[in-house]
């Protein structure tokens, strides 16, 4: 790739980092998805030494590409809108006098609800570490609880530490996308969760201080969300191999599983969803809606499984 392009593109990462606040996480994909965009180019067209040239009609090309490829729908949509954000960021850095990206549409997705889970399914997989006896299920148990009690992001549940739990209050800081803060309750299940695995961890390793993280590993490191997800399929397949989780095997489980139970369940009992829109962290309403949807889903599938003209 010629270096006008890399230093573009490196610029357009950097003030995504230090200026906007994304995760590293979001910047890796932006990286992948615009050095992808720069190689066709390479191969493609040559003699494009800067982003000046591009046209509309090469980026259709690009993503026509990419679906010949046989990527999912999500993956494309996910290149073309690192696209429209880059060659934005150009407009206002002026390399750039026109956007090529800016009026093309984005593939049409099927939107998928996220999977049900009953209060009693949840109740019965927040057991499941409590039969551990251990160091390790007293924390589990603890993430958990924690989860479902909140429904904070993997992300953000990793990078909570000791300081951010109020234990009086009962509530926990939270720093989610783009840094933005907000406060989170949490349960009395959560609560006494907590209260046994941070006991259990000054019997283990003294006391601790505030800005310690709130979980850790077995090597006394901050958790990864990958050990995370590691813990709680641990625990969904033993579930799974249970009587009671004998309907759900096949389903696609996550942390996010948990996240999704919380709205959910909130919904169900009457909450306000403009409140659920503030404890999860959505920057819009229309994230939150697909709640909504999959309680209509819900109550669709009992008419058709219960009313006898269905």
């Amino acid at each position: 790739m010629s270096d006008i392009k890399v230093n573009s593109v490196d610029a357009f990462l950097e003030y995504l980092e230090k200026e906007r606040g994304y995760s590293h996480h979001s910047i890796r994909n932006y990286r992948t998805d615009l050095y992808s965009f720069c190689e066709y180019m390479e191969h493609n067209h040559s003699e494009m030494n800067d982003f000046r040239r591009v046209k509309k009609t090469l980026i259709r090309n690009y993503l026509g590409q990419l679906m010949e490829q046989g990527l999912a729908g999500s993956t494309v949509a996910r290149h073309l809108a690192s696209l429209k954000s880059f060659f934005k960021y150009l407009m206002r850095a002026e390399e750039i006098s026109i956007n090529p990206a800016a009026n093309i549409k984005s593939p049409k997705l099927k939107k998928r609800l996220p999977t049900f889970l009953e209060e009693a399914v949840v109740a019965k997989l927040l057991e499941m570490p409590d039969k551990e006896k251990s160091w390790l299920g007293r924390r589990d148990s603890a993430i958990l609880e924690l989860f479902y009690s909140t429904g904070i992001r993997i992300s953000e549940l990793v990078n909570l530490s000791i300081g951010d739990v109020d234990f009086d209050a009962m509530l926990i800081r939270v720093m989610g996308k783009r840094n933005k803060e907000r406060i989170v309750p949490f349960g009395n299940r959560a609560h006494h969760a907590l209260s046994k695995y941070i006991k259990e961890r000054e019997n283990r390793l003294g006391s601790l201080e505030k800005s310690d993280p709130l979980f850790i590993s077995t090597q006394k490191k901050q958790i990864a969300a990958r050990t995370v997800r590691d813990r709680l399929a641990f625990y969904l397949n033993k579930f799974e191999r249970s009587e009671d989780g004998e309907k759900y095997r096949g389903i696609k489980w996550s942390p996010h599983t948990l996240r999704h139970a919380f709205a959910t369940h909130m919904l169900d009992r009457g909450a306000d969803i403009r409140a659920i829109k503030e404890l999860l962290g959505h920057a819009s309403l229309s994230s939150t809606q697909v709640y909504t949807h999959l309680q209509v889903e819900q109550m669709k599938k009992v008419f058709v499984q219960s009313h006898p003209h269905a």
